[in-house]
């Protein structure tokens, strides 16, 4: 776990795609600091083992089994949060389609794999920002980080795609949510070592990308959730609608 002098106490915090990986390092660090986190996955196995984990730590956690593309399956989550810890501050929109991602090409990709794809990598955000924004609202407002990728910058095909549709649903929101105290931002992590990206980028290719960082190594998880929470908590008061490369220098954007 990392360690954070952020006080999330009394928070209720949603990290979706939370079962392992990249989302399981920011729900436990949220645990860490104080809040009551809600762990959201279609992996339902693996989900109820991390709160497990969170909970024997201490923590205050829950999971719930959810279909970010699916509206009602996030109006579950939303109520869930709400029953379970009495509402909810903060969202993180991690869950995606990646570890067992299709490599094809936009030209070629089959269209139904297509249209589950960013079903869930780009409108699953709106999907769960739509069923939490009221709630958050009733609370006095709060903080969504969505999860963005380098792949917005460099071609990335479908996958790049969507995340390019993440960074936009970040800056548009940021208008609509902010009236109401929320406010929105996005992580675009480089290359991360995860089981996920082992398996679907061939070592050959991950050791060419590390070489061209600034930083010349492979990024952990850890390596996010400083970002994450510092988004979330009230040092960035005033910062909306923002994408931030945390990549090892992987790009450089002016």
């Amino acid at each position: 776990m990392s360690r954070t002098r952020r006080d999330f106490s009394g928070k209720v915090a949603i990290v979706t795609g939370a079962a392992r990986g990249i989302g399981a390092a920011y729900a436990a660090a949220l645990a860490e600091a104080g809040a009551a986190v809600v762990l959201a996955d279609i992996s339902e196995e693996a989900g109820q083992q991390a709160a497990a984990d969170i909970r024997a730590g201490g923590g205050r956690a829950g999971f719930v089994r959810t279909d970010v593309s699916d509206p009602e399956s996030a109006a579950a989550m939303a109520a869930f949060a709400a029953d379970q810890f009495g509402g909810i501050d903060y969202l993180v929109n991690n869950a995606a389609i990646y570890g067992d991602m299709q490599l094809d090409l936009l030209l070629t990709v089959d269209w139904d794999y297509y249209k589950r794809f960013i079903g869930v990598n780009m409108h699953g955000a709106l999907a769960c920002i739509r069923a939490c924004y009221r709630q958050m609202a009733g609370r006095g407002g709060g903080a969504i980080v969505n999860q963005s990728s380098t792949a917005a910058w460099v071609y990335a095909s479908f996958y790049g795609l969507a995340k390019v549709g993440v960074n936009g649903l970040t800056q548009q929101l940021a208008h609509e949510l902010g009236g109401m105290g929320i406010r929105i931002n996005a992580i675009a992590p480089g290359p991360i070592d995860t089981p996920a990206t082992r398996s679907v980028v061939p070592g050959k290719m991950t050791d060419d990308l590390v070489k061209s960082l600034a930083l010349k190594r492979i990024g952990q998880p850890q390596d996010l959730v400083g970002a994450c929470l510092f988004l979330l908590s009230d040092e960035a008061s005033w910062v909306t609608g923002q994408i931030f490369n945390v990549d090892g220098g992987q790009v450089v954007r002016s």
